[in-house]
C-alpha cells in the first residue's frame, strides 16, 4: 500500500514538467527586430485566444521583412533594382490612373493585332513568291511544272488542316458564326483560348501561302476576339472587362461596321468608340509596318485606284450600276445555297462520309488538287487567269485600262497583271465569264475546307469580276462615252469593278458596310452613289431569297442563335408564349423526396430546375441550378453522411446501433456436456452471444438466423469471414441507401435563386424574341398569377421564328416583306412544335409553314426593279 504515494507523487512531477515546456514553447515568443534591442521579450499568452489572427499576420509580416532585408542587406545592386521597380509600379499606377484602363489595354490590343496581321501577310506573302519561283523555274517541262504547281497547295492545305485538327479544331472556318453565338450569351467552349488563336493563325498563314480562294478577313475577326480575351486573362487590371466587348477590333479591310454587322444584334454605342479606337490605330501601325517592309512608298489605301474625280461616272449609268446591284443580290443568294448544299451534301451518312471521317486529310487534300488543276496556266488556266493570285486578281480589276479596246493589239506600257487578261484567241468576255463561273464554285467549296478560311475576298473577287464584265460590256457599247450636256463621260470598267464587289459582298454578308470598306480599299469615294445603290438593291434581293453566309453556317452548325424577326410582320404581335411554350415541367417541391431528384436528374438535361411551392398550388418559388442539386443528391447518399449519422446514433440513446462482441479464442465450452472442444489453430473460433436488438440485426444472426441454439458456434477462414462482412454492410449500405431515398429534399441547404426570369402567357413573340435578344436568355418560365404553366426556352422560340422542325433555320430577314405574299393567301399549318391556343381560335399567320421556292419572290421582284428602270 506504501508504492501507491510514490507513484502518485512522480505522476505529478511528470506532469508538471510537460506543462512547463508547452508553457516555453506556445505562450512566450520572443521577437527580434533588425536594428533594435534583441533581447526586447513580448509575452503573447494573454493574447492568444483573443487576437490570434493579429498575432498571426503580425509575426508573418515579420518573418517575410526580415528575411527580406538579410536578402538584400549584402548586396547594393538589389537594393536598387528595388528602387527602380518600385519607381516603375509608381509609374505605372500613374499612367493607369491618369490615362485610364480603356486606352492602355485598347493601344495593346491594336498593336498585337497589327503585328499579327503584318506577320501573316508577310509569310503568306513570301510563300507566294516561292510558289511562283519555283513554278517559273521549272519552264520548258510542263509536267514538273503541273506537279509543282499542284503539290505547293497541297502540302500547305494539308498542313494547315492537321495543325488545326492537333492544337485546335475550333480555328477551323470562318469564326464569325461562333462569335455571333457567344456574343448571344451561349458558352463555347475553347474558341476564346490560346491553342485556338495559335492554331487560327498558323493554319490562316498556311492557307493564304497556298493561293487558294480562301480569305482572310473573316478569320482574322476570331483572331482579334480571341486576342481581347487572352489579354483580358493576361492582364489583372483588365481581368474579365473586354472579353467579349472588343470583338470588332481589326486592323485592315474590315473596318468596325462591318465587324458590329455580322457579330451583333444590339450594338452597345458606348463601345463603339473603343472598337474604333483600336482598329484605327491597328490600321496606321499596320500601314506603317508595311511602309517600314518597302512594301509601299507611303501610307496608303491597300488598292489604291486612280479614277477621275471630275465626272466619275453620268447619270445614264445607274441602269447599269442597278442591274449589278440586282444581279449580285441573285448571284450572292445562289452562293450562299451552293456552299450550304455543299456541306449538306459532304454531311450525309453515306459511304463517303464514313471515309472522309476516317480520313480526314482526303477531303481538303482533293479539293486543292482539282483546283490546282484548273488554274494550271499552260492548261485551262489560261483561260481564266490562273496564274494570277487574289491580290494580283484585284489589282488587275481595279485598273484604268479598257482590256475590249487594247485587246488584240500591242500591250501598253504600264499594263502588269493586266495581260493575263488579254488571251490572243480567246475574247475579254469569254475569259472574264469562265473566270466568275469556275471562281464561284471554287470559292463555295474551298470555303468548306475543314482549314481557318474566309469567304469575304474569295467573293469580293468575283463581284470585282462581274462588275468588270459589266463595265466591259457598257465600254463596248459607248465606245466614245455618253455624251449628256455637252459633256462626254467615258465608261470606266474599273469602277464598275469596284461597285460589284461592294454589292456581292453585302449580298453574301448582309450587309452595308462594305460599301465603306470599297472606299478604305480603294481610297476613293468618287463611285459613293453608285455604291450605295448597288449594295442595297443587293441586300434588298439577296435577304429575299436566303440567309447570309453566317446564318447559313449557323443552321449547318445547329448553333442556339436566336434568329431576327422581320420588320413590319402584324403576325408577330398575334402569337403569344402560350402558343409556343413547353407545358409539360419538370420540377421539384419541398414535398419531393431524394428518389425523385434523382430520377429527373438522370432522365433530364435540363441546367436549371424550376421550384414550386406544392405539386397542388404550382407557385414558383424560384429555380435550382443543376450542379446545386447534383452536389446535394451525392452529399445524402455519401459514405461520409453516412460516417457522419452513425456516430450521431451512437451518442444518441433514441438511435441506438449495439454491435455484438465475439472474441477468437482456442477453447470453447460446449453448451450440452461441458466438455472443452480442442480446434485447429488456423482455424477461427467465434462464440456469439445473443443480444435483444430492437431495429438492426447483428453480423452473426444476419448470417445464421436460421440456427435455433442460443449460442452459434462456427468456425470459418479470414477470407469467407471478409467476404460475410462485406456481403452484410452491402445489404446494410443499400437499405440505408434506400431508406434515404424516401426522405424529403432539404431546401433549405440548397441555394435556390429567388427571381428566375418570368413571362405571362400573353406575352408576344415581338417583346419575348426582344427580351432574349437584349438579356441573353436561355430560358423564362411563364406564370400566370404567380402559378407555373410553362417554360419557353430558345429553342422553342427558334422554331416559332424558322417555321420548321425539319428544315433547320429559316431566318426571316428585315426586307423580306415579300416572301410572305402567298403566304397570307393560305392558311399556314400548324407545326407540331408550335401548339395553337387554347384560349383562342386563331389563325397563326408567322412563318409557322414550310419552306417554299423563292421562284414567285424572283418575279416579283424582277418586275419591280425593272419598272423601277424604266
Amino acid at each position: 500500500m506504501s508504492f501507491y504515494p510514490y507513484l502518485l507523487c512522480s505522476l505529478q512531477i511528470f506532469l508538471s514538467v510537460i506543462s512547463f515546456t508547452l508553457l516555453i514553447n506556445v505562450g512566450v515568443v520572443v521577437i527580434s527586430v533588425p536594428g533594435r534591442n534583441p533581447h526586447c521579450l513580448f509575452q503573447l499568452y494573454g493574447e492568444y485566444r483573443e487576437q490570434l489572427g493579429n498575432i498571426a499576420r503580425r509575426e508573418a509580416t515579420r518573418l517575410l521583412t526580415e528575411r527580406q532585408w538579410k536578402r538584400h542587406a549584402g548586396n547594393a545592386k538589389l537594393l536598387e533594382y528595388v528602387c527602380i521597380a518600385d519607381c516603375l509600379a509608381r509609374i505605372q499606377r500613374y499612367i493607369v490612373t491618369k490615362l485610364g484602363e480603356d486606352w492602355i489595354f485598347l493601344v495593346l490590343l491594336g498593336l498585337t493585332m497589327a503585328l499579327v496581321s503584318w506577320s501573316m501577310d508577310y509569310a503568306s506573302a513570301k510563300s507566294l513568291q516561292a510558289y511562283k519561283w519555283m513554278y517559273g523555274e521549272l519552264k520548258g517541262n510542263v509536267a514538273l511544272q503541273y506537279l509543282a504547281w499542284v503539290s505547293y497547295p497541297i502540302i500547305l492545305i494539308v498542313f494547315a488542316s492537321l495543325f488545326c485538327h492537333l492544337v485546335s479544331p475550333q480555328a477551323i472556318g470562318s469564326g464569325i458564326p461562333e462569335l455571333k453565338t457567344i456574343l448571344r450569351g451561349v458558352v463555347l467552349k475553347e474558341y476564346l483560348t490560346l491553342k485556338a488563336f495559335v492554331a487560327k493563325v498558323i493554319g490562316l498563314t498556311a492557307g493564304l501561302g497556298s493561293g487558294m480562294p480562301i480569305g482572310k478577313e473573316g478569320p482574322f475577326v476570331h483572331i482579334a476576339s480571341i486576342c481581347a480575351a487572352v489579354l483580358s486573362r493576361v492582364m489583372s487590371i483588365f481581368t474579365g472587362v473586354y472579353e467579349v466587348k472588343i470583338s470588332p477590333c481589326e486592323p485592315v479591310c474590315v473596318c468596325v461596321l462591318f465587324s458590329i454587322e455580322v457579330t451583333s444584334t444590339y450594338f452597345a454605342v458606348r463601345n463603339y468608340w473603343r472598337g474604333y479606337f483600336a482598329a484605327t490605330f491597328s490600321a496606321f501601325i499596320f500601314r506603317v509596318l508595311s511602309v517600314w517592309n518597302k512594301d509601299s512608298v507611303t501610307i496608303t489605301a491597300l488598292f489604291r485606284t486612280n479614277f477621275r474625280m471630275d465626272f466619275p461616272f453620268d447619270l445614264q449609268e445607274l441602269p447599269a450600276f442597278a442591274i449589278i446591284g440586282i444581279s449580285c443580290g441573285f448571284l450572292g443568294a445562289f452562293f450562299v445555297y451552293l456552299n450550304r448544299q455543299v456541306v449538306l451534301i459532304m454531311r450525309r451518312p453515306t459511304a463517303l462520309k464514313r471515309f472522309l471521317t476516317k480520313h480526314r486529310l482526303i477531303y481538303p487534300g482533293a479539293v486543292t488538287l482539282i483546283i490546282a488543276s484548273f488554274t494550271f496556266p499552260p492548261g485551262f488556266g489560261q483561260f481564266m487567269a490562273g496564274e494570277l493570285m487574289p491580290r494580283e486578281c484585284i489589282n488587275s480589276l481595279f485598273d484604268n485600262f479598257t482590256w475590249t479596246k487594247i485587246w488584240g493589239s500591242p500591250a501598253p506600257p504600264g499594263l502588269g497583271h493586266s495581260a493575263a487578261w488579254l488571251h490572243p484567241q480567246v475574247s475579254v468576255f469569254i475569259i472574264l465569264l469562265l473566270f466568275f463561273v469556275m471562281k464561284f464554285w471554287m470559292s463555295a467549296v474551298s470555303t468548306t475546307m475543314p482549314v481557318p478560311s474566309g469567304a469575304f475576298m474569295p467573293v469580293f473577287i468575283l463581284g470585282a469580276a462581274f462588275g468588270r464584265l459589266v463595265g466591259e460590256i457598257m465600254a463596248t457599247l459607248f465606245p466614245n462615252g455618253i455624251l449628256f450636256d455637252g459633256i462626254v463621260y467615258q465608261i470606266l470598267p474599273g469602277g464598275y469593278a469596284v461597285i460589284g464587289a461592294a454589292a456581292m459582298t453585302g449580298a453574301v454578308t448582309h450587309t452595308v458596310s462594305t460599301a465603306v470598306i470599297c472606299f478604305e480599299l480603294t481610297g476613293q469615294i468618287s463611285h459613293i452613289l453608285p455604291m450605295m445603290v448597288a449594295v442595297i438593291l443587293a441586300n434588298m434581293g439577296a435577304q429575299g431569297l436566303q440567309p447570309s453566309l453566317y446564318d447559313s453556317i449557323i443552321q449547318v452548325k445547329k448553333l442556339p442563335y436566336l434568329p431576327e424577326l422581320g420588320i413590319g410582320h402584324i403576325s408577330k404581335y398575334n402569337i403569344f408564349v402560350e402558343d409556343i411554350m413547353v407545358k409539360k415541367i419538370k420540377f421539384l417541391s419541398p414535398q419531393s423526396t431524394y428518389r425523385e431528384l434523382n430520377d429527373l436528374l438522370e432522365s433530364t438535361s435540363l441546367k436549371t430546375i424550376p421550384l414550386v411551392d406544392s405539386k397542388e398550388s404550382m407557385i414558383l418559388l424560384g429555380s435550382i441550378e443543376r450542379c446545386e442539386l447534383q452536389a446535394a443528391s451525392d452529399w445524402w447518399l455519401s459514405a461520409e453522411r453516412r460516417v457522419y449519422n452513425r456516430g450521431e446514433g451512437v451518442s444518441s440513446p433514441g438511435s441506438q446501433v449495439i454491435w455484438e462482441s465475439f472474441a477468437f479464442v482456442d477453447e470453447e465450452v460446449g453448451e450440452e456436456n461441458g466438455d472443452k472442444v480442442r480446434r485447429a489453430p488456423q482455424v477461427l473460433s467465434h462464440t456469439v452471444f445473443p443480444r435483444k436488438t430492437p431495429k438492426r440485426t447483428s453480423l452473426f444472426s444476419f448470417c445464421f438466423a436460421q440456427r435455433p441454439k442460443a449460442v452459434c458456434e462456427l468456425s470459418v477462414t479470414h477470407s469467407d469471414f471478409r467476404t460475410l462482412i462485406m456481403l452484410y454492410w452491402g445489404v446494410q449500405i443499400k437499405a440505408w441507401e434506400e431508406e434515404e431515398l424516401e426522405k424529403p429534399i432539404d431546401i433549405d441547404q440548397i441555394r435556390v435563386d429567388p427571381s428566375p426570369f418570368q413571362l405571362v402567357e400573353r406575352t408576344s413573340l415581338h417583346k419575348t424574341h426582344t427580351l432574349f435578344s437584349l438579356l441573353g436568355l436561355s430560358h423564362a418560365y411563364v406564370t400566370s398569377i404567380g402559378k407555373l404553366v410553362g417554360v419557353v426556352a430558345l429553342k422553342e422560340l427558334q422554331k416559332a421564328i424558322e417555321g420548321s422542325t425539319r428544315s433547320g433555320v429559316r431566318l426571316r430577314p428585315p426586307l423580306a416583306s415579300f416572301r410572305d405574299a402567298r403566304r397570307k393567301a393560305k392558311k399556314p399549318s400548324h407545326s407540331p412544335s408550335v401548339p395553337s391556343s387554347p384560349t383562342r381560335d386563331r389563325e397563326l399567320k408567322i412563318s409557322i409553314s414550310k419552306p417554299r421556292p423563292p421562284f414567285t419572290a424572283i418575279i416579283k421582284l424582277g418586275s419591280f426593279f425593272f419598272f423601277f428602270l424604266l
